[in-house]
């Protein structure tokens, strides 16, 4: 099996990339991860993923690449990273009794082929919150780094109606099944 490289430096992805048992180093992809005017959610989340792996793997020719992105929005209004405590509140405050839709792309690139890709739609409900609830949720959690602002595998769980998905660790920052699926595809052995 060539070397496999995850084209992120997040904690979160690699984590779940952990999961799967197989050796990996990751590698941080240099990308404007600025949308373009008028670019859909599902759009940016392929086109970002596609661009990491491929960033990546032009430089480290020999290894399979993954690449990840997550969009976030609610009420068709992208959420981003919040990066500060105030804005994490805002974005929760933003959210409370409403959807929120986590688009969640994977793509698998090497050197000299074409890249596969994959798209996870996975929805949240989020309950009525009250601005002390959300307070006292940032302050324990400090969920600045997590589109969103929570982070659903924590305390974050306690924030929502349900959750739907065709795979749970979609929400976290690597949809698993279908990383799984690209890997199998392109050879990998996997149970």
């Amino acid at each position: 099996m060539p070397p496999l490289v995850l084209a992120s430096t997040s904690r979160y992805r690699a984590q779940l990339l952990a999961r799967l048992g197989l050796p990996f180093e990751s590698v941080r992809p240099e990308v404007d991860e600025r949308p373009l005017p008028g670019e859909p959610p599902a759009t940016l989340a392929l086109r970002l993923a596609a661009a990491k792996a491929g960033a990546v793997a032009a430089a480290r020719p020999d290894a399979l690449v993954l690449g990840s992105d997550q969009v976030a929005s609610c009420d068709g209004r992208i959420l981003g990273k919040p990066g500060n405590r105030d804005a994490a509140i805002a974005q929760l405050q933003r959210m409370s009794g409403r959807e929120a839709v986590f688009l969640t792309a994977v793509a698998l690139a090497r050197a000299g082929e074409p890249v596969e890709q994959a798209l996870d739609t996975t929805t949240v409900r989020v309950r009525h919150l009250s601005a002390d609830e959300i307070v006292r949720y940032v302050d324990a959690e400090s969920p600045l780094d997590c589109a969103g602002s929570f982070k659903s595998e924590g305390l974050g769980i306690t924030l929502f109606e349900s959750i739907e998905s065709r795979d749970p660790t979609a929400l976290v920052g690597l949809p698993l099944i279908a990383t799984v699926r690209l890997l199998r595809a392109r050879g990998v052995a996997l149970p």
